[in-house]
């Protein structure tokens, strides 16, 4: 046996390696199986051209097993091999990648390389196995050569490493690892079975375990039998016309761990200067655990060898109902979750996959075809919310998303006339824009904590009344949203609960001047009784149908926002809203005939009725409850004795 140094430093990388490359140590076993995957593909393409490489053991295999009383583990492949040259070369320098020397070599004698399916490229995943093992030893033979010039490879990761030549009669190669006592639990059968399942599920090639064999059977000396172990070929490698809807349905509820039908799904492959694969689903219900920010995000494959589950840098926060897998040819088997976060082909991976997600919520939500507008509604009905966050935290695509969110409006919700087509349950922005009548200038919405209190809120009477469509914004984030997204197509998005109203015309504006006149002691009785809560109080040609309304600052906070902010325990300064009267209204002339004739305290508490009625009609709660209760009691035995 004749004794190596090795290569580049050995002992201070090896070190480096073993402890710091992987985040843990069950990646041994993802690394050993794709170099062996590897090999199997080497000896498939140059069977190609040399079929005589192959003949009498075609069918190329990795075998995995495990010898818990003498604690070690075994895998064996059928591949290309290696000569002692060969392993000396790629087995005694770090870092040196047969894989890559291969590629390179076959693309100098121009030979295709389309059908490779190659791995490891990087040539340090075999190091991996001494983060569990205190002694390696490597027995294999070149397909081109003969069984006398098979080489055994061992190490103890020292800083050295041996060679003999041996007698080996099969091709491939063999890896025994002799375990560390604190690696123990690697010896255990159904332990390999799990980690062949989760990290090697769709090597292309089969992963075969020992059968489990009874205590009959091992007393009997029966042969152990070879069980596949792995899926083999991934279900997105395949061509999509030959997956059917059960297939996807089936790896979705398995792969993403989800019971419900999938809303809706998009499967891909990029070719180019980045090439991946990408097999999506959004969910058709909402998970329970939709904002736990720990679970979220795809699963991530190199060359269909896992990674790691919850990949967040794949998508951002805003997409993190989306389920599935990408599987990059690009990144190397070794990254971690804090390369990804500075590596510049994740960065290209995100943007495509943002690019294509978009792309396709956007062809389902405007399709002709009745089956793509229902997903999109069973989508937009779950996750609707969570992609209008996209609206606020993602500048690059603020444009498009806005053009998928929807809302329900007070177009959508009057029935269709009779004989006309049905109305849709939702509007997106640019349904709105183009039936927005001659004359109207902004977009106008409504934030409210309910659908219910949208419908009855005063605040939007004097815009439908105009024929001014309202979208109606009742979900907690779109309070948030409303605060930042403030312009679609170059139209202003205006809170119809903030602001001064711009609906009257000359002649419209005109009386409400000359009527602010006349009702001037009135309105300041109104501010001097109601306090430091009110602003102002006004006149205003939004209402229609009420008496009056609270509206809040053109950039002032909503009182449903500032109530969400104090139960997050936010220290919120109060704004102060604003009052505002409906002129005609005949409960308003009323009050006005009133006032300066009856009693200055009965006048109080009026005032002091209207501003808790209208807190009550936009959703919000009363300052005190109590009071409220006992003006209304005291109104209501005033009317019964009359």
């Amino acid at each position: 046996m004749t004794q190596h140094a090795f290569q580049t430093e050995v002992t201070q990388l090896l070190n480096l390696m073993i402890h710091s490359l992987y985040s843990n140590k069950e990646i041994f076993l993802r690394e050993l199986i794709s170099n062996a995957s590897d090999a199997c593909d080497k000896l498939r393409f140059q069977s190609l051209t040399n079929a005589a490489l192959t003949a009498g053991d075609s069918d190329l295999r990795v075998e995995v097993g495990a010898d818990s009383e003498a604690r070690t583990i075994t895998l064996t492949d059928n591949g290309v091999g290696l000569t002692e040259a060969e392993a000396i070369e790629h087995l005694g320098t770090i870092a040196k990648s047969g894989t890559k020397a291969f590629l390179q070599a076959a693309k100098d004698k121009q030979q295709g390389t389309a059908d490779l399916n190659l791995i490891g490229q990087f040539g340090v995943g075999f190091y991996s196995a001494f983060m569990v093992a205190d002694k390696v030893v490597v027995e294999s033979r070149s397909a081109h050569a003969s069984a006398a010039d098979g080489v055994r490879w061992e190490s103890a990761g020292d800083g050295t490493y041996a060679t003999e030549r041996i007698e080996r009669p099969r091709r491939g190669t063999t890896i025994t690892l002799h375990l560390r006592e604190d690696a123990g639990e690697f010896a255990d059968t159904w332990r390999l079975r799990q980690l062949i399942k989760q990290y090697s599920d769709y090597v292309a090639y089969p992963v075969m375990l020992p059968k489990h064999q009874s205590d009959e059977d091992k007393k009997a000396n029966k042969p152990v039998e070879q069980e596949q172990v792995n899926a083999g070929k991934a279900l997105w490698t395949r061509p999509k016309d030959q997956i059917t809807a059960e297939q996807y349905t089936e790896f979705y509820r398995a792969a993403c761990k989800q019971w419900d039908e999938p809303g809706t799904r998009l499967h891909f492959t990029v070719e180019g200067t980045l090439s991946f694969t990408a097999l999506l689903f959004i969910p058709g219900s909402k998970p329970m655990d939709l904002f736990d920010r720990d679970k979220r995000g795809l699963s991530l494959y190199v060359r269909r060898v896992f990674i790691m589950d919850d990949c967040k840098d794949l998508l951002p926060e805003w997409l993190r109902c989306v389920k599935g897998v990408v599987d990059s040819d690009d990144l190397p088997l070794n990254v971690s979750r804090e390369i990804l976060q500075d590596n510049e082909v994740v960065k290209k991976l995100r943007k495509q996959l943002v690019k294509k997600l978009l792309d396709h919520l956007q062809a389902i939500a405007t399709s002709i075809e009745k089956a793509d507008r229902d997903a999109f509604a069973k989508v937009d009905a779950a996750f609707g919310p969570t992609l209008r966050e996209g609206l606020v935290n993602d500048f690059e695509h603020k444009e498009r998303i806005a053009r998928i969110v929807r809302y329900k409006s007070t177009w959508t919700e009057t029935p269709a006339a009779e004989g006309a087509e049905a109305k849709p349950a939702t509007t997106g922005l640019e349904d709105y824009v183009r039936r927005m009548p001659e004359g109207q200038k902004a977009i106008y919405v409504i934030t409210a904590p309910s659908l219910a209190v949208a419908k009855a809120s005063p605040q939007i009477e004097g815009f439908t009344a105009k024929g001014f469509e309202v979208l109606y914004m009742t979900d907690p984030v779109d309070e948030w949203v409303a605060q930042h997204f403030t312009e679609f197509d170059g139209r202003k998005i205006v809170s119809v609960a903030k602001g001064a109203d711009d609906l009257a015309d000359d002649a419209g504006k005109k009386d409400i001047e000359e009527k602010t006149k006349t009702y001037a002691p009135f309105l300041g009785f109104c501010k001097e009784t109601l306090g430091d809560g009110i602003k102002e109080v006004r006149l205003s040609a939004r209402l229609a149908d009420s008496p009056c309304c609270l509206v809040g600052e053109e950039h002032g906070m909503t009182a449903q926002m500032e109530e969400m902010l104090k139960r997050m325990g936010q220290d919120v300064p109060a704004s102060g809203r604003i009052l505002e009267l409906n002129p005609k209204h005949p409960l308003i002339e009323r009050l006005q005939g009133m006032f300066g004739t009856a009693p200055a305290e009965q006048m109080k508490a009026y005032v002091e009725t209207l501003r808790d009625q209208a807190a009550i009609a936009e959703g919000g709660r009363v300052a005190d409850a109590a009071a409220f209760a006992k003006r209304v009691q005291t109104l209501l035995m005033g009317a019964v004795a009359k």
